[in-house]
């Protein structure tokens, strides 16, 4: 049974997820920090710094007018937090496309991968041997 376990963990396919969740946990750093630092502060200055996140309606407990969701939250009150809820959507549609735009790019890079490796497979790598034999044919023959 152990031997059966090394078997599978030895395969590719599980080796292969491993990696990509390792990769995809440090990508998804960078994705968050180019969606927040980068691209919301663009969208923000555009949209005069709109920021849903404080937007939410007290359901029950009392809650000073204006206060931050944090603070709405630390009296125990209980918050239905949409603004919050808003932001995420927005997070999500900009992370996905980007994350779309770098999948399309690797695409494209191995499709002119393959492209190239298929053009250098059909180029002769040089006589074939009918060709050299043709050759010492004639060169007898004189």
């Amino acid at each position: 049974m152990i031997q059966e376990f090394k078997d599978f963990i030895a395969k590719g396919n599980v080796m292969d997820m491993a990696v990509g969740i390792i990769i995809g946990a440090a990508f998804t750093a960078i994705v968050t920090s180019l969606v927040g630092d980068l691209i919301n502060p663009i969208i923000g200055l555009f949209m005069g710094g709109v920021d849903f996140t404080n937007n939410y309606a007290v359901l029950s407990g009392d809650v000073a007018e204006g206060a931050s969701l944090e603070a709405a939250r630390e009296t125990g009150a209980a918050v239905f937090a949409y603004g919050a809820f808003i932001m995420a959507i927005i997070n999500f549609l900009i992370i996905a496309f980007v994350v779309f735009l770098l999948v399309k790019w690797v695409n494209r890079m191995k499709e002119e991968a393959a492209k190239e490796e298929e053009a250098a497979a059909e180029e002769p790598a040089g006589p074939s041997e009918l060709d050299i034999l043709m050759e010492i044919r004639d060169s007898l023959a004189k």
